[in-house]
């Protein structure tokens, strides 16, 4: 469970140095220290259920989520999330794993979240189809529909079948979103790869 530090505080009512408790939890392993001020009960919980708690607003999008649907055959250890209006990307090396955090368009961000919950956590998990458009937006400008598909199957090694999956009104919906190239393509290729 994850608590902060006015919450484990707040349990130590019997104690008259909460912050030395505190600290005493900690390095007994009582308590595991995710980031200043968070802390979390069980060492085993999977690190992307602690993702949206350690910086947010977030959701778990680009390489982890691509990894999460199989859309990718590499298994992704750092725990990918997309944020708005930060500016800048943000890391944070935890005992639980590697978190990085990167801006999409506040214009996107809300659509296509999921929220999901497992074993008592909840954590937001961008869909299939805006996973796939977040990272296309983060890449190189593509010229052409050729270069995209390079870019899909060849460089990304996106899987086909799950590909073919895809919903295409989601994917137009979206790219009017990004203001991006690539994601434009992406419908555009939705749109020729339907009619084919």
């Amino acid at each position: 469970m994850i608590i902060t530090s006015d919450i484990a505080k707040s349990n130590l009512v019997n104690f008259s140095n909460k912050d030395t408790k505190l600290s005493r939890d900690v390095k007994n392993g009582k308590l595991i220290k995710i980031v200043n001020g968070l802390y979390e009960t069980d060492s085993n919980t999977s690190p992307y259920l602690l993702a949206g708690s350690i910086y947010g607003p977030s959701y778990i999008s680009f390489e982890y989520a691509l990894s999460f649907y199989g859309f990718i055959p590499e298994k992704v250890t750092i725990v990918t999330s997309a944020t708005f209006n930060k500016k800048k990307k943000k890391i944070f090396n935890t005992s639980f794993g590697t978190y990085t955090y990167r801006d999409v368009p506040q214009t996107a961000y809300p659509e296509e979240i999921i929220l999901k919950e497992e074993n008592g956590y909840s954590y937001q998990i961008a869909s299939k189809e805006k996973a796939i458009c977040d990272k296309l937006y983060t890449l190189k400008p593509i010229k052409n529909l050729d270069n995209l598909k390079k870019l899909l199957f060849d460089d990304l090694r996106i899987d086909k079948d799950i590909f073919e999956s895809l919903d295409t009104e989601k994917i137009e919906k979206l790219s009017s979103l990004y203001h991006s190239t690539n994601v434009s393509l992406l419908a555009k290729y939705m749109r020729k790869f339907n009619n084919e």
